[in-house]
């Protein structure tokens, strides 16, 4: 039973972080054995009643949320009291020339590629968010060069041609 233990704690060396890491292993041992060991165990055997219990059902609204997207949250503030404040954005500028649109995405590139790059060398221990990270930063990357060769590409043959090349 100690090798089992231990080869659990081996698999899951996270487990160590928490309190009572060890008697919580030997818990896991029994109910892992449908609480049916005779095993000489640091801890005396948890009771299975104690462990299988039910949490405490949160209560829960049963009226429709008024506005979907913003969920209860909004509603709650404003319950309490609270006013909301609506101010205008700032107006975006928006461009119908492809060349400044082009450029524009180009320039955000070049500041956000290194940022990513650094990103993804920080999350090599992380393996899940490495792949995600990675593969957004190689997609941005990708962006990044298409954006550059459809430069060099108006350069070369002129904005015209280029439009009709792109119907």
């Amino acid at each position: 039973a100690r090798a089992v233990v231990k080869t659990m704690e081996i698999l899951n060396p996270q487990v160590r972080s928490q309190e009572n890491w060890e008697h919580k292993l030997w818990d896991h041992l029994y109910m892992i054995a449908g609480y049916d060991l005779d095993i000489d165990s640091p801890w005396p055997s948890p009771v299975k009643e104690e462990m299988e219990t039910k949490p405490v059902p949160l209560p829960m609204k049963d009226s429709p949320i008024k506005a979907m997207h913003y969920g209860r949250n909004i509603e709650r503030i404003l319950d309490l009291g609270g006013t909301p404040q609506v101010e205008a954005a700032p107006a975006m500028a928006v461009t119908t020339d492809p060349v400044e649109y082009i450029k524009a995405d180009l320039a955000v590139s070049h500041e956000q590629v290194p940022i990513l790059q650094q990103l993804v060398l920080s999350l090599q221990d992380d393996f899940k968010t490495y792949d995600i990270m990675k593969a957004y930063a190689l997609d941005e990357e990708e962006d990044m060069l298409w954006s550059e060769t459809q430069l060099d590409l108006i350069g070369k043959i002129g904005l015209q041609n280029w439009l009709v090349k792109q119907l």
